[in-house]
């Protein structure tokens, strides 16, 4: 966290979805709590328990779906925001991942996915009926998808970051989110398995040389778009009336330089909810 601020950031999304039962899972939630309390951040708490089978449901996925749906999120539906699932042949089902989206829907939260990265089942598209805020990953997903997105207003999600640590080969299509005006965001995805890399301006940096994104689109993955894919864009992700007064002042000539000369110690000021933070 303390890494994240001093590069000037003042929002986050913490995901759970490394315990797999209920005490840890709400163990990784109340740590979110005491982050947001402790240090000059606003914190996003999503909810992903169905983030892969444990050890003692091998074989037995549906029924590890029935602990998350009935056991687990109605305890911890008043904590977070969002419940997100991974969706992939190593992971859940499309039958599995409706399940999850209906007990969300049922309890007022909002969706979200992990998809399409390793493969094109179509997870996308389902969560789009039900108007997730976004879709992580995307590397696989078709026009078909995308045009979806586009509709239901769900953010793509790119994590260059797992893409550079997994030594991926198959990017994103750009073109395609471009074309049919899909907003994208970036996201460091920090984790200590596919990408253990604790710096957003390094994401801008990898997205802008690996992707493709420009100057424009970078900054607006991290800023508006990015607070659109937390449900948050009537507060935060741009300088205007009405909103939380969370912005940077960067020591660079141009924008550019932020990305393509990676400066991490650039930050000049960062203000948070109208506070100046101590950098």
């Amino acid at each position: 966290m303390k890494a994240l601020i001093r590069e000037g950031v003042t929002t986050v999304e913490i995901k759970t979805g490394y315990g797999l039962d209920f005490e840890s899972e709400l163990k990784m939630i109340q740590i979110a709590d005491k982050l947001e309390e402790n240090y000059p951040v606003h914190v996003e708490k999503t909810f992903l328990g169905a983030h892969a089978v444990p050890p003692e449901y091998k074989d037995r996925a549906d029924d590890y779906i029935e602990y998350v749906c009935e056991e687990m999120m109605p305890k911890v539906a008043l904590h977070v925001s969002a419940v997100d699932i991974y969706t992939e042949h190593l992971a859940f089902n499309l039958e599995q991942t409706e399940k999850v989206f209906e007990k969300a829907k049922d309890l007022g939260l909002h969706v979200k996915i992990h998809a399409e990265q390793f493969s094109q089942m179509g997870a996308t598209k389902l969560a789009c009926k039900y108007k997730a805020l976004s879709s992580d990953h995307l590397e696989y997903i078709d026009e078909e998808s995308v045009k979806e997105m586009a509709k239901s207003g769900t953010v793509a999600v790119l994590l260059p970051g797992a893409y550079y640590f997994l030594r991926e080969t198959k990017m994103p299509p750009m073109e395609l989110f471009r074309k049919h005006g899909v907003a994208m965001a970036i996201a460091t995805d920090l984790n200590p398995g596919t990408s253990a890399l604790c710096s957003l301006q390094l994401m801008m940096n990898m997205s802008s040389v690996i992707f493709g994104f420009t100057v424009d689109e970078a900054f607006g993955a991290v800023t508006i778009n990015a607070a659109k894919a937390l449900g948050l864009e009537k507060s935060k992700g741009s300088l205007e009336e009405g909103k939380d007064a969370d912005f940077v002042i960067w020591d660079v000539e141009h924008p550019r330089d932020l990305i393509c000369s990676f400066r991490p110690t650039s930050v000049f000021l960062s203000v948070q909810n109208g506070e100046v933070v101590d950098i």
